[in-house]
């Protein structure tokens, strides 16, 4: 259940994903449909295979969230080891917005734990309780716009894998890597959230489909 008053963010409007699992019957669904970025916006937005991501609601600007600090050494937990727990426990997902930061848990410990980015002022990135529905190891992207296809590779907007966990049936949203390195710790994208490659690989390898992900403020 989306518990984000405000209208849905939208990261991905016109990209490719081959490979895309199918949707998980019960998938949380937006309270509003997500609006689609310009021609001249980012390139986080994206069409997954088998699903025209369109729409033509109007954006509706919610209300802007105050800037955060971005996270330093003292505010960002470290991992701890867990020996007592066993190696079937679940991983679950916590996603800090305003901290930029999201945390991989495993019952109560953190075992890891990456900075990301997260979506701007009218793109917020939606809170609530998901489940990972889809992942993709080096994905493509098709730009909705002029139907250019950019190949998995070093300046593809969705870097070197993607985990999706939101979804109205249309449009998706989901950790991905970025070659924008220096978007890291902002609120720069669309709604998705952005990772460095390397911690977005190391991510993909301790979740699987339906590993919980929860979105806080």
């Amino acid at each position: 259940m989306v518990t984000n008053s405000k209208t849905a963010a939208l990261c991905l409007s016109g990209l490719l994903l081959s490979g895309l699992s199918g949707l998980l019957p019960g998938t949380a669904t937006a309270q509003s449909a997500a609006p689609t970025e310009s021609a001249s916006g980012d390139t986080d937005s994206l069409r997954v295979q088998g699903f025209a991501i369109e729409t033509k609601v109007p954006l509706h600007k919610p209300a802007i969230l105050q800037p955060a600090p971005l996270p330093t050494p003292d505010t960002a937990p470290e991992p701890v080891a867990t020996p007592d727990l066993p190696e079937e426990a679940p991983i679950r997902l916590v996603l800090r917005i305003n901290a930029r930061r999201v945390y991989a848990y495993r019952g109560e410990a953190v075992v890891a734990s990456y900075p990301v980015a997260v979506g701007k002022p009218g793109w917020e990135t939606p809170t609530g309780e998901y489940e990972v529905f889809s992942t993709i190891v080096e994905p493509g992207w098709t730009n909705p716009f002029t139907g250019e296809v950019a190949p998995p590779g070093p300046s593809n907007p969705l870097g070197e894998r993607w985990i999706g966990f939101w979804t109205d049936g249309e449009n998706v949203i989901g950790f991905h890597g970025t070659p924008n390195r220096e978007s890291i710790g902002r609120a720069a994208s669309h709604g998705c959230v952005r990772m460095y490659n390397e911690d977005i690989r190391e991510l993909y390898e301790i979740v699987e489909m339906g590993t919980p992900v929860t979105v806080l403020l």
